[in-house]
């Protein structure tokens, strides 16, 4: 699930870099497109013209994908949101949501209620301050969701380099997502 990476809420983020949390969100959605794994998108308020659609430099990654507009804080009590969730018949969820404080910890709270084992991508995902990010994360890990990052997510998704169908486009995720890794594998596919 990807909800309200849009220009207010990325602007207003302020416990992590914005560059680098749109990087990882990119990074989290192409692993969802390598590994054929459904995507829901969710916007608030755009529809009552409050708030613009989700940012470019993430919307163009998630062609083809339609995006669900709510009034709703929480994305777990619009109707048409958890439709579209329910309709993948996935009982695992990999949640990132701005802010994290409000937007990601409401949805996941529910969900975990209903018995879905969900995923939090913490390095996907920003608060208002780093102090909110952090009480937030502590509380959902604190309910039961699991925190995982954004390299730990594409590794666990590959799990196997033999799996040969998607070791190219796993190497591909590092080096766009850039960082120690991708800088090392960059330089590897470079000889």
């Amino acid at each position: 699930m990807v909800i309200d990476y849009q220009p207010v809420q990325v602007n207003s983020i302020a416990s992590m870099d914005r560059q680098l949390l749109l990087n990882n969100i990119r990074g989290t959605v192409n692993a969802a497109k390598l590994y054929d794994m459904p995507i829901i998108l969710s916007t608030v308020n755009v529809k009552t013209g409050l708030n613009k659609e989700t940012v470019p430099q993430l919307r163009k990654h998630l062609e083809g994908v339609p995006s669900y507009d709510r009034t709703t804080i929480n994305s777990w009590e619009d109707k048409e949101f958890v439709e579209a969730v329910k309709a993948t018949g996935r009982k695992k969820l990999i949640m990132t949501a701005l802010w994290t404080e409000a937007c990601l910890t409401f949805p996941v709270m529910d969900a975990l209620q209903e018995g879905y084992e969900v995923y939090i991508v913490v390095d996907a995902v920003g608060g208002t301050s780093k102090e909110a990010h952090d009480a937030a994360i502590m509380r959902m890990v604190q309910a039961g969701a699991k925190p995982i990052s954004v390299v730990q997510l594409f590794c666990e998704l590959q799990r196997d380099w033999n799996r040969t169908e998607t070791a190219e486009g796993f190497m591909k995720l590092f080096t766009e997502l850039g960082g120690t890794a991708g800088i090392q594998f960059g330089y590897d596919l470079a000889e």
